[in-house]
């Protein structure tokens, strides 16, 4: 391969629900300016059809090792010496062990065999078989030879249960591929707020919301796996934080306010994901407020818009907001949006219990003349293709990488 090119990436694929995540694989490899060519098992193909890779390719597809027509027969010659790196993903328990065993039955195996290219696994299994003892051994075994693995990722799995054994996301694996300059947010510093603020009345009750904070942590984990540096300010949050970034935990807005401000010089990036309470107690009893009256008066005080404050600011990252409404979403979206002075705002229909401390979301995201519209769907895959929109519109807006 020569200075400065792109490699030649071969794409194995094997046999398991996580195939249709390898279509995207092959899209951002391609953006990335890769030449991409996939072989798939007989098993992968019960699954999708070659005709798919081979649209999104651009190239033949290869399933079969003994091919009359394919490089005069010696198709798993040809294409070892083609590729500077080989990926399989997925990565089946069957295809791994048959990797470490040494074992040439087929066109992926062979030719994994007859290439001095690098190769990179992403396993896809159930829970279980992730954790068998054969399948721990197995990996010891391709890890002792050189052989590299991305994921599998912990999550909610086809078969309905939880745990370890979710392929990698696609922009993991081009990352794994690549290396950090390939990522869209390489080089990006993203600060992101999440989750609710807790605005104390006494030292047990407190004015706050039903955010779950699912969906920051979602967009902090999208921005990660972009290649960017993320730091996540957040409330109280009903799941963990994810490795591989950077957490300030707080509990109320004004001191979510201090710990935005105190790194916001320097950022790329700003999404305002968290649901900060509008209003706050003026008086905060020093002792638990006893229920002797019949009635208690609150007197509430406005919060300050760490949004609004952080898109006033001048430099300025590129700033993203979020809008939750019950009622005339796309008004008062673009209201808060122009308000703002917002590089781009996604509103979210939180009524009826929608959105809002819930695992799936739909979004409505608006920018300065544009629009586009993501169907409900989880929050995870629905934070990926936000921060896939985010990077578009930063590089069409020409932001440049702040100097540290």
């Amino acid at each position: 391969m020569e200075s400065g090119a792109r490699p030649n990436i071969l794409l194995g694929v094997s046999g398991g629900i996580a195939v249709y995540k390898a279509c995207e694989l092959v899209r951002r490899l391609r953006d990335a300016g890769c030449e991409v060519r996939v072989v798939m098992t007989r098993a992968a193909t019960a699954f999708i059809t070659p005709l798919t890779f081979q649209a999104l390719s651009g190239q033949p597809v290869r399933t079969d090792l003994l091919d009359a027509e394919a490089e005069s027969g010696m198709d798993h010659i040809a294409l070892a010496r083609w590729a500077d790196r080989v990926v399989i993903a997925p990565t089946t328990a069957d295809l791994m062990a048959r990797l470490a065993t040494g074992m040439a039955d087929d066109l992926l195996t062979t030719l994994c065999l007859a290439t001095e290219a690098p190769l990179l696994l992403a396993p896809a299994m159930n829970r279980l078989m992730w954790a068998h003892p054969a399948t721990r051994t197995n990996t010891d075994i391709l890890l002792a030879r050189g052989v590299r693995m991305v994921g599998p990722e912990s999550g909610s799995q086809a078969c309905g249960e939880q745990g370890p054994g979710r392929m990698a996301e696609p922009a993991s694996i081009v990352h794994a591929l690549l290396g950090p300059e390939s990522a869209p947010l390489s080089g990006r510093r993203v600060l992101i707020t999440a989750g609710p603020t807790h605005e104390p009345i006494d030292p047990v009750r407190f004015v706050g919301n039903r955010s779950s904070g699912r969906m920051g942590v979602a967009l902090a984990a999208a921005a990660r796996d972009a290649g960017g540096e993320v730091c996540l300010v957040h409330g109280p949050l009903a799941l963990p934080v994810p490795g591989g970034i950077e957490v300030v935990p707080v509990e109320t807005a004004e001191a979510m306010r201090m710990a935005v401000l105190q790194r916001i010089d320097g950022q790329d990036l700003f999404i305002a994901a968290a649901a900060v309470a509008d209003y706050r107690p003026r008086e905060v009893a020093s002792h638990k407020v006893k229920k002797d009256a019949p009635m208690l008066t609150l007197e509430l005080i406005r919060n300050p818009d760490i949004l609004a404050e952080v898109a006033a600011r001048r430099p300025r990252p590129f700033v993203v907001g979020f809008a939750a409404e019950t009622t005339d979403l796309r008004t008062h979206a673009l209201a808060k949006l122009a308000r703002k002075d917002l590089d781009m705002i996604a509103a979210n229909d939180v009524s009826a219990g929608r959105g809002i401390g819930q695992p799936v979301n739909a979004l409505s995201v608006f920018w300065p003349g544009g629009e586009r519209l993501f169907p409900e769907q989880p929050k995870a895959e629905l934070a990926r293709a936000l921060v896939h929109l985010i990077t578009e519109r930063m590089e069409h807006v020409g932001a440049e990488p702040s100097t540290p």
